[in-house]
């Protein structure tokens, strides 16, 4: 199986098919990350298909310094800071679950009520402090991939995730 770097090069020799397995490994990722930090399924698709269409438009001037996961990664963070720079922040008790339901209706109940709660509170955080919350606890990055991504220094993370945590404790009600 090819690495992702691998199939990059031939995206960038025309292959297209090289291009439909980097979408179709990375695109569950992608989407749920932008849909975490939208609130809105219908934005992350739209996100989500304009990173893929970034990737594809600068495939040849790809170079595989890093992994290829921070670097779409980057590219969508990009996108979802300026789309959050141009629109403002979400805000609202209609928040879409993005994420998997739990076994039993009644774990299913308490899980839909606190996840709104969470995500509620994650939608009322800057951009970059939810950016930087979403590829820590929901992508399971480290610091120096998350500074990678967002173009700035593994303190700076470590004070955004501070300021975010605290954001959330404070929105959540918990000590």
């Amino acid at each position: 199986m090819p690495s992702d770097e691998e199939l990059m090069k031939r995206v960038a020799n025309g292959h297209v098919a090289a291009f439909d397995e980097l979408v179709c490994r990375h695109q569950h990722s992608v989407w749920s990350t932008a849909c975490r930090f939208t609130a809105d399924p219908v934005e992350a698709e739209d996100l989500a298909q304009e990173t893929f269409l970034r990737v594809l438009r600068a495939a040849s001037r790809y170079r595989p310094t890093g992994d290829f996961r921070s670097y779409l990664l980057r590219i969508l963070g990009r996108l979802c800071l300026d789309r959050s720079r141009k629109k403002g922040p979400v805000y609202g008790h209609e928040v879409p679950d993005c994420g998997d339901p739990s076994p039993s209706p009644a774990e299913q109940l308490e899980a839909a009520r606190r996840g709104d709660q969470v995500r509620g509170a994650l939608a009322s955080l800057p951009g970059n402090q939810r950016m930087a919350i979403i590829l820590k606890y929901y992508e399971d990055m480290n610091y120096a991939q998350i500074a990678g991504i967002m173009g700035v220094s593994e303190k700076a993370i470590e004070r955004l995730l501070d300021r975010g945590r605290e954001g959330l404790r404070r929105r959540l009600g918990a000590s």
